[in-house]
């Protein structure tokens, strides 16, 4: 196995991570957003390693943002957590 495939496989996991997030938020009335979020950020991290061997620009900048907002949405949900035990 190469690291091209390697690559590949990593990508389509964080695919698999992506669309399992947005499948589960979706399909739940109160999904738990440490699940959505903590699954959302996993993707991004794992397409952004695959990135990193098959560069796009576009792509990369995309993941960075989702990165970025699913760190939000569980900084919000832990905080959301502590305050209301």
């Amino acid at each position: 196995m190469t690291s091209h495939d390697l690559a590949n496989i990593i990508g389509f996991c964080g695919t698999a991570c992506i669309i399992f997030a947005y499948g589960y938020a979706t399909r739940q009335d109160r999904p738990d957003p440490l699940v959505q979020h903590g699954v959302n950020l996993l993707g991004a991290v794992l397409l952004t390693i695959s990135l990193l061997f098959n560069m796009n620009p576009a792509s990369f900048v995309l993941e960075f943002f989702w990165a970025a907002i699913a760190i939000w949405g569980l900084v919000k949900a832990f905080r959301n957590r502590s305050s209301n035990p």
